[in-house]
């Protein structure tokens, strides 16, 4: 399929529906932990075991997003959806048949190493043609982009919640869990879900003409901070830089201390509290509903702290995340379990600094090394969060290994240790972000002209060129941008109304 140039006069609106709709739906990931625990019981393995599960999936989206970063860039985002919506179908269907028959190695293979290369490609595909769409407002366009990965969470937390309980003829009582039946009836559900809803993301998407630019928009007058470079970088002149490596160390440290919570969310709650017998106070529901309000706080750190990023610059909102994270995290760690209410506020801003950190990323690389090659540079930055996958669920599970517990037995005392850990993490970060500084110029292309410099840039990867180009046969989009909306807003609401009524019961 052609990569597709939208016509003077194309509404610009329509393109964050296409990157919302593929972003929620490989955000799912972020929602393994409403089944962990069915598929631990059903398989009788250990923590570690079920974690490979997620953090496979983590690492191939970080080697695929380097491996296929130039492709999409050169190839567009359409040919790079309908590669990811094979992808991350597929592995769902593979990851069902493991669990059907018992094959943990076939969830592996499913789930984590297929799902993953699907989750890398459409991670990235919309994120460089937002910033293209939207160069006035970067932070806000990529901020947009990936605020859908946190929506899908939220999403998914309760619709697999749903689909578990009629797959498994109702909730299970207690520390009961899910039978994996259940689980791997409901990843059938979601492949035919995500199916239809990536499919109309590709449809849809489009990238705006080499010499497009909003009106009123000047450049050259956006270009004040020292830190916005004046020229384009390559992919392969940024790996030779020193910032790309700093910032590769601000991602895997912020994506380390998060995504361990994220994936452990579900019993992380429930273990925390529990009374004088031992038992947890959190019910199952309200449990999923904990899941799906960090989904909520990361989906909105996301988009409010990339574009608050537009206002006051990458590098000050960093030293938030990191700084203040770290800060917070020691509060979790350490006084977390006396209080509920506590206890979800701290959670819900460490998520958001989280959140924030993935969506002002690729307006951070945009700013140090140029919109030329900006899709690539951020491909190969995102193994960081492949090293982080591996990381993060090692930290958190081997801590609850050496604790000793089984699930439904573990207290707050087994997971200090390692949020502490995340602490140490953090301040590294904190150390690294501050050490950047503005590209030299010597790693900059000759040629300023980002469609020029992408051409010879082009001619000279590995002989290949970029893929053909059709123009739109109408500036009038092919779904009306208001209906367009509805349809990636309707899954959303749904999330919202879930969280709050299910958030409620964590108060209870």
């Amino acid at each position: 399929m052609q990569r597709i140039t939208a016509r003077p006069g194309f509404n610009r609106w329509l393109i964050p529906p296409a990157a919302l709709a593929i972003h929620m739906c490989i955000g799912q990931v972020y929602a393994t932990s409403v089944y962990r625990d069915a598929i631990q019981v059903h398989f009788d393995a250990s923590h570690t075991a079920i974690g490979i599960i997620f953090s496979l999936a983590i690492v191939m989206l970080g080697l695929s997003a380097a491996l296929f970063g130039t492709w999409v860039d050169r190839n567009g985002p359409r040919r790079a959806m309908l590669a990811s919506t094979a992808c991350w179908v597929t592995g769902f269907v593979v990851g069902s048949a493991g669990i059907f028959t018992s094959q943990l190695w076939l969830v592996y293979l499913g789930y984590g190493f297929i799902g993953g290369i699907g989750l890398g490609i459409g991670y990235i595909s919309p994120v460089s043609t937002l910033i293209k769409w939207f160069p006035d407002r970067p932070g806000m366009g990529t901020g947009m982009a990936i605020m859908g990965f946190g929506v899908g969470a939220m999403i998914a937390s309760p619709l697999s919640a749903f689909f578990m309980n009629l797959y498994n003829g109702g909730a299970p009582e207690g520390d009961d869990v899910h039978s994996g039946q259940s689980v791997g009836f409901l990843f059938l559900t979601l492949a035919a879900l995500y199916l239809v809803m990536m499919l109309f993301a590709a449809w849809i998407v489009r990238v705006p003409a080499p010499d497009w630019k909003p009106a009123g928009f000047d450049p050259d007058k956006a270009k004040k901070s020292a830190m916005i470079a004046q020229g384009n970088v390559t992919a392969n002149n940024a790996l030779k830089t020193p910032q790309f490596w700093l910032l590769w160390i601000v991602l895997f440290v912020n994506v380390t201390a998060g995504i361990g919570i994220l994936e452990q969310a579900n019993a992380f709650v429930r273990d925390f509290f529990r009374d004088g017998d031992g038992n947890t106070v959190v019910a199952m529901a309200a449990a999923a509903g904990f899941v799906a309000f960090l989904s909520l706080t990361n989906t909105l750190g996301r988009f409010i702290w990339a574009s608050t990023s537009d206002k006051i610059g990458r590098k000050p909102i960093y030293m938030v995340y990191l700084g203040l994270g770290a800060l917070l995290y020691f509060s979790l760690a350490t006084w977390g379990n006396t209080s509920m209410a506590l206890f979800v506020v701290l959670a819900g801003v460490i998520l958001s600094f989280y959140g924030g950190g993935f969506s002002t990323i690729p307006a951070y690389l945009r700013d140090l090394f140029g919109t030329l090659q900006v899709g690539a540079i951020h491909g190969r930055l995102l193994t960081a969060w492949s090293l982080a996958g591996v990381v993060g669920p090692l930290i958190i599970n081997s801590f609850l290994d050496r604790a000793g517990g089984e699930p439904g037995t573990l207290t707050a005392d087994a997971y200090r240790p390692a949020l502490y850990t995340m602490v140490g993490l953090l301040v590294i970060g904190f150390i690294a972000n501050l050490l950047v500084r503005a590209v030299n110029e010597r790693h900059h292309e000759e040629n300023k002209s980002g469609d020029e410099a992408t051409k010879k840039a082009d001619e000279n990867g590995k002989g290949k060129k970029a893929g053909p180009r059709t123009v739109d046969p109408a500036a009038t989009p092919v779904v009306p941008v208001p209906l367009a909306w509805v349809i990636v807003s309707v899954p959303i609401l749904y999330g919202l109304t879930y969280t709050f009524i299910n958030g409620i019961q964590l108060f209870a």
